[in-house]
């Protein structure tokens, strides 16, 4: 059944899903209609909610947050000791379904350490297991493979770099005159929180491994081109014999900024605790274990550089979608969602229908922070009517965002730069692995809200 549905979406995917930069700009024309049909603004309206949005400085300082997650999480996949695990882990299968799964594993993994990390890292992982099978002989889907690969970011909110659950932790949040600051002990640390994540961290890598095709002519194998760049691989740069060269490449400086790097992040913690995990402080943490991992300024340099090349999707399509999330907020259209689910919720069902509404935001708003400064405030003010904790309502929202990650093409861009595939050849696959993590996270937010 499940290799069915892979397949049924897949053939649905090929044919009507559009490069994610159209993607998102049907979303902004569907917005704008939305905007005046059930807000009932007028166009004139809608163009300056629209540009307002564009330009907000809140959502751009998002946005540079964002990249920089991204960048930090590339660079520390890409250092030697990273690469070597990567190669090693994909030389373990030997099966389609083994490949297909411990893909899945990995960058599930990775993805709650750091999202950046698990999807640049699944990304990288996927090359090399597609072009080890082939070398071996064994037939696996690349695209699958792929597909496979994206999962980490169907888990990531849970997980350390999860910004709803960090932008709470932080003090003075724009929301913290209303719920106060929640320790990530009350959020991604939360007995429920881990219950759902590990459960799918368990189930994924059972799902993408069940879609694997079983007739040879179905196996869409990693293209030459692909598998011939992937052996090659990125040929190290010589150090120039000169002063400058010599201080690019010097261990000593590395040494020195690891020092200063991992003293502030020492003094942080003992200061604030837990309630020092943020943002920022893990986009720290990742540039100093990058830092430290490459071993030369030069070398973090050149996979700084890589990264910002995949970033470069994220920061063209980032403005159009703070336009979207303005248009959403300035014609009420987020509150319209989320109250018409509030409307008929129950103390018992509020969080699944917080976590549905936030499912549905997601697809027009592919951004868990900035979902979270739209829909938090809406659904911070209902939590208390209705019996309802404000930690388990942000999990709620965090978990709707996270799970239509798999049907927004938004967020692949950095890993189809990697893998060089197109969007549609693997959201079918995707649009699978939402099937099941719907399941698996509206249970959990619903009967194992009573661990948080």
């Amino acid at each position: 059944m499940i290799r069915r549905l892979g397949s049924f979406f897949t053939f649905l995917s090929l044919r009507l899903v559009p490069d994610p930069f159209v993607f998102a700009l049907i979303l902004t024309f569907v917005t704008f209609v939305l905007g005046m049909v059930l807000g009932g603004k007028g166009a004139a309206e809608m163009v300056r909610m629209w540009g307002r949005g564009l330009m907000g400085s809140e959502f751009l300082t998002f946005a540079a947050q964002m990249c920089l997650v991204l960048i930090t999480g590339h660079a520390l996949a890409a250092t030697a000791p990273v690469r070597r695990l990567l190669k090693a882990v994909a030389g373990v299968p030997r099966s389609q379904f083994g490949a297909v799964a411990l893909t899945t594993l990995t960058a599930s993994v990775l993805g709650l350490i750091n999202w950046g990390l698990g999807l640049i890292g699944g990304a990288m992982l996927c090359r090399e297991m597609g072009a080890q099978a082939r070398r071996r002989g064994l037939p696996v889907s690349y695209a699958l493979l792929c597909a496979a690969a994206y999962t980490g970011l169907m888990v990531w909110h849970g997980g350390l770099s999860g910004s709803a659950p960090l932008k709470a932790a932080e003090e003075g949040h724009f929301l913290a005159d209303r719920m106060g600051v929640l320790s990530i002990r009350q959020t991604i640390l939360a007995p429920m929180n881990l219950v759902v994540s590990c459960a799918l961290v368990a189930a994924l890598p059972l799902v993408m491994g069940a879609m694997s095709p079983r007739r040879r002519e179905e196996i869409d194998e990693m293209p030459d081109g692909i598998y011939e760049e992937t052996v090659r691989g990125a040929a190290a740069r010589p150090a120039r014999a000169t002063f400058a060269g010599r201080l690019e490449n010097s261990a000593l400086i590395t040494a020195v900024f690891a020092l200063l790097g991992a003293g502030y992040l020492i003094l942080h913690f003992r200061e604030k605790g837990f309630g020092g995990v943020d943002l920022n402080s893990i986009i720290t943490a990742f540039l100093v274990a990058g830092f430290i991992l490459h071993a030369s300024p030069a070398a973090y340099v050149r996979a700084v550089a890589d990264a910002v090349r995949g970033c470069g999707g994220i920061l063209l399509q980032f403005p159009f979608y703070a336009g979207i999330m303005g248009m959403m907020h300035g014609a009420g259209l987020v509150a319209i969602i989320s109250d018409w689910f509030v409307g008929f919720s129950t103390g018992f069902t509020y969080p699944l229908f917080t976590f549905v509404s936030a499912s549905i935001v997601n697809v027009f708003v592919p951004s868990g922070g900035g979902q979270w400064m739209l829909q938090g405030p809406i659904m911070v003010e209902a939590a208390p009517k209705l019996g309802v904790s404000f930690s388990h309502t942000l999990m709620a929202v965090a978990y709707g965002d996270q799970v239509t990650n798999m049907i927004q093409p938004f967020w692949t861009l950095p890993l189809l730069g990697i893998t060089h595939l197109e969007a549609r050849q693997i959201m079918g696959y995707s649009a699978v692995a939402c099937i099941f993590g719907f399941v698996i996270m509206g249970l959990g937010v619903t009967f194992l809200g009573f661990l948080i």
